[in-house]
């Protein structure tokens, strides 16, 4: 049975139950009956349109209603899902809607002339469907005209090979990819959370994610949609408001990256807010520095559950919703996950305790990347292995430990320094609000571990202090030869850096100056 399966048989079992609440909206709760009638009434509009099993249908509409039906109805016809980020400027939209050849884009009217700029090269592209205004209301004046026979509608997929969703890779390490999770793959990670977070179908998810990421619509939406649980989505995030809602309505399920619970954090009398009813508060899409980890813990009396995954793959690892969640760690596998650490030189599996890529095995895994053969064949092993470019290692009572991205890892001298061991010694400096580290090419060195540093608001640190605080708690060859202090990271969507661009845009073109510029006096 698939995720789609189970979400038919809810929207029948529990009709009359609230599926999903809109906060902050005029569109009225939706209960599972209603969701399932209007998924069918989508569907119907999109076979109008003349959307076939395998085509690809892009959207780019805000969080929402419309959405929802929409992925839905696109999954439930065999076609392939493909959520856009609405932030998208023309040239990466133009980008996705070639590369996946999309036959349908549905995007909204405030966004028709970026759209209408890029179309020409777009042969693929048959038609185009605007939405207007905020909430719901003209997606069902859309939907009013369509004449919907169930006896007509395709049934569930039930190949789980078909490819359900297309979500392009971050692109954090070069031109963004379409990852192809199935039907069966999303089954599988879905199914794999339900008994590791102990889904109910009596839990309320205060809903804070963008959709169109695996985490907020896969993890988050499909999990509560899967479990037969009340969703309340919020719209735009504010910190004291949801503390509010989280006790308020009674929540009892919390997903966020960490730079939503550092904002939590923030609220002045945070500590006040008794969250005694919530039983699963996850962080996820990022490291979770330890000192945020022990400040949720002291102000919420909560202990944060770190999990991790990727876009390709959904969730590999969590800490347990009973048992030790252990600072630093993303955990141990899922059910029906399997994770090795190899030397990705020589393939070789290395022993607990030792940093090498992490690698992934198991039915939750994507298919392969759209229309990139050779990317998909560079991706995994011979015998099935994810080479996820994640390095880590295992402890030797199964909890793993991330050390950061293969492509970031700076060799100095010949020494191997980790940026999240470094990053997380910066956290603690006061004057720093965020920070990432990379390596920048060095004639002596190889690569120079570089601090890139965003100052805490009324301090200015100097080169030569962040320096020292790093050497006074590191290795000297692990401190910072250079600092650069900026006024903001560049992070996606979901708030991960992109070091890419770090690296393209702080190193490249002072390499030649190397020597003469003193790093400490720039606030680029």
């Amino acid at each position: 049975m698939t995720f789609l399966h189970t979400l038919v048989d809810n929207c029948r079992r529990l009709k009359d139950k609230v599926a999903i609440e809109i906060l902050g909206s005029d569109d009225k709760p939706l209960t599972y009956g209603q969701l399932e009638e209007k998924v069918q009434q989508t569907m119907a509009y999109l076979q109008q349109r003349g959307v076939q099993r395998g085509d690809r249908v892009a959207l780019q509409l805000p969080k929402g209603l419309p959405f929802i039906y929409v992925h839905l109805a696109i999954m439930r016809l065999g076609a392939i899902s493909l959520p856009l980020n609405p932030a998208y400027p023309p040239h990466e939209l133009a980008y996705f809607l070639q590369d996946a050849a999309a036959a349908l884009f549905i995007a909204h009217e405030d966004n028709r002339d970026t759209v209408q700029s890029i179309l020409a090269p777009l042969p693929d592209l048959k038609n185009v469907v605007y939405l207007r205004g905020e909430g719901n209301a003209h997606f069902l004046e859309l939907l009013a005209d369509v004449d919907v026979r169930p006896a007509q509608l395709p049934p569930i997929p039930a190949d789980p090979e078909l490819t359900a969703l297309m979500i392009y890779t971050s692109g954090t390490t070069g031109r963004p990819k379409g990852a192809m999770i199935t039907h069966g793959n999303l089954s599988a990670n879905i199914d794999a959370l339900h008994s590791a977070w102990g889904w109910r179908q009596d839990d309320v998810l205060l809903h804070v994610l963008p959709i169109f990421h695996v985490h907020g619509l896969v993890v988050a939406l499909h999990g509560a949609f899967n479990a037969g649980a009340t969703t309340l989505i919020m719209l735009k995030f504010d910190a004291r408001r949801t503390l509010d809602i989280l006790v308020r309505r009674k929540c009892t399920v919390f997903m966020a990256v960490p730079t939503i619970h550092r904002m939590l954090l923030a609220v002045p009398d945070a500590a006040n807010y008794d969250l005694s009813q919530m039983r699963l508060l996850t962080s996820g899409s990022d490291r979770l520095p330890d000192d945020t980890f022990e400040a949720f813990r002291q102000t919420f009396g909560h202990t944060l559950l770190e999990r991790y995954g990727m876009t390709e793959t959904g969730m590999n690892l969590s800490n347990p919703l009973y048992g030790e969640r252990r600072v630093g760690s993303v955990g141990l596998p899922l059910p029906g996950v399997q994770v090795r650490v190899v030397d990705s030189q020589s393939g070789e599996i290395l022993s607990d305790g030792e940093v090498g890529e992490l690698q992934i095995r198991g039915s939750h895994v994507c298919k392969g990347y759209w229309r990139q053969p050779e990317k998909t064949l560079e991706a995994f092993t011979a015998d099935g292995w994810l080479k996820t470019g994640d390095l880590g290692m295992r402890e030797p009572d199964g909890y793993f430990t991330l050390k950061g991205r293969s492509k970031d890892l700076i060799i100095s001298g010949g020494l191997n320094v980790y940026p999240p061991e470094v990053e997380l010694v910066l956290a603690g400096h006061p004057a720093i609000s965020a920070s990432a580290v990379i390596g920048c090419p060095d004639p002596k060195w190889g690569e120079r571990v570089t601090a890139v540093i965003v100052p805490a608001d009324g301090t200015s640190p100097s080169e030569e202090e962040i320096v020292d605080h790093c050497r006074n708690r590191l290795a000297p060859y692990k401190a910072p030869k250079q600092v650069i202090f900026v006024d903001a990271l560049p992070r996606t969507a979901l708030g991960k850096i992109q070091k890419a661009q770090l690296r393209e845009s702080l190193c490249s073109d002072r390499d030649s100056r190397l020597g003469e510029w003193r790093t400490g006096d720039s606030k680029n």
